[in-house]
């Protein structure tokens, strides 16, 4: 009998998907290029393109929890890609405000930052749907 697909643990899963498909290899170069482009914006808005103070505001340490993201993501740790999806919406959050209440440049900035976030959460998002789904296959077979 097949056991159910919520019944695997979640140290089986990542046992059983040691090999990652190609598929679940692509969505883990998006998330890693979408988190480096993320951490590199978030530096460059907060120390020289548009910073809360002249000459560099202490807000650029926003991206220290991307970084401490970025060792989990090239092991391909599914516990990484679950918490960093929670993380990024603090990030849509700060985009969506700055967008709305601060002036161009920063406005521009919070755009990208936007469109960024959700790029990252939908690679995630994929990555562990496509891990998951190889683990069961793996264990129904």
């Amino acid at each position: 009998m097949m056991p159910s697909p919520m019944s695997i643990p979640l140290s089986d899963v990542c046992a059983i998907a040691a090999a990652p498909s190609r598929a679940a290899r692509v969505t883990r170069a998006l998330a890693v290029t979408t988190t480096l482009a993320l951490i590199a914006l978030g530096l460059a808005w907060e120390l020289w393109l548009a910073p809360l103070r002249p000459g560099g505001s202490w807000w650029a340490l926003k991206v220290l929890p991307l970084a401490a993201a970025l060792p989990g993501l090239l092991r391909f740790r599914m516990h990484t890609y679950r918490w960093l999806t929670l993380l990024v919406w603090l990030y849509f959050i700060e985009g969506v405000v700055r967008a709305s209440t601060e002036r161009a440049p920063a406005s521009w900035l919070a755009a990208a930052e936007i469109v960024l976030v959700l790029t990252l959460f939908v690679a995630c998002t994929a990555h562990v749907r496509l891990r998951l789904r190889q683990a069961r296959a793996s264990v129904g077979s």
